[in-house]
């Protein structure tokens, strides 16, 4: 018997293995990130989200083959429809792992995710202040360190650590490029603050992440990030 149990195991075992690869393999197909890291916080979030890909791909496999493996390996045989299983009355020892080990794991990568946070959001020295203004359904962006004008793409330099001061006139938005991976709520009434330093020049587009009414997928705008040489000339243009 028990070198039974040891056989259902190491089968059941390999399947978590299997299924736990098979899993990250679909994940990283369904939810791909752009191949650029434009920011200086994106390697860190990135990492984070790796972490957690591959947790989910192991629980789900941990609980996908358990129930599968344990329909197919003790289902009743032909002519064993009416007997009954062996009784257990309980396991001590499973229960305290099903419960202490889950905590463990939820401690560490609550952890792991405040330290993240901390890191992404933490002040920068020489931080340059834009205002974004989010409404239904478009963007405006003001640059009070630089001059009295607004605009609707927003232009900024790149290796310069940004703090967007960021509101919203009518319902919630949210502020996401995904090469800067990043993201923030504007919510009306109320002034929101998010800090990204763009590493990559190139035009990106900006996005509201949370539904917003019917244009919400319309809620676009673009975003370059240039040399400082280019965003000097670009500065001098809007005051003329």
């Amino acid at each position: 018997m028990r070198s039974n149990y040891r056989r259902h195991f190491l089968y059941a075992g390999i399947l978590v293995v299997v299924f736990t690869l098979v899993i990250q393999w679909i994940l990283d197909l369904s939810l791909p990130l752009p191949d650029i890291q434009g920011s200086a916080q994106s390697a860190a979030i990135d990492n984070l989200i790796g972490q957690h890909v591959w947790l989910i791909a192991g629980a789900g496999a941990l609980v996908l083959v358990i129930m599968g493996y344990s329909i197919v390996a003790f289902r009743a045989r032909p002519g064993e429809e009416d007997e009954e299983g062996d009784y257990f009355h309980g396991h001590s020892g499973l229960e305290i792992a099903w419960t202490v080990i889950p905590l463990i794991v939820v401690t560490i990568y609550g952890v792991i995710g405040v330290q993240v946070l901390a890191q992404v959001t933490a002040p920068q020295d020489n931080e340059m202040t834009v205002e974004v203004e989010g409404l239904q359904w478009s963007w405006r962006f003001a640059y009070p360190e630089h001059g009295e004008f607004q605009t609707v793409e927003m232009v900024v330099p790149v290796n310069q650590p940004l703090l967007l001061s960021m509101s919203a006139v009518d319902v919630l938005h949210s502020f996401w490029v995904v090469e800067w991976r990043v993201k923030q709520d504007l919510v009306p009434g109320i002034t929101t603050e998010l800090r990204v330093t763009p590493t990559e020049e190139g035009e990106f587009q900006l996005r509201c992440a949370e539904l917003c009414g019917l244009r919400h997928a319309y809620m676009l705008a673009d975003v370059r990030v240039v040399s400082e040489d280019e965003f000097d000339a670009w500065i001098e243009e809007q005051l003329e």
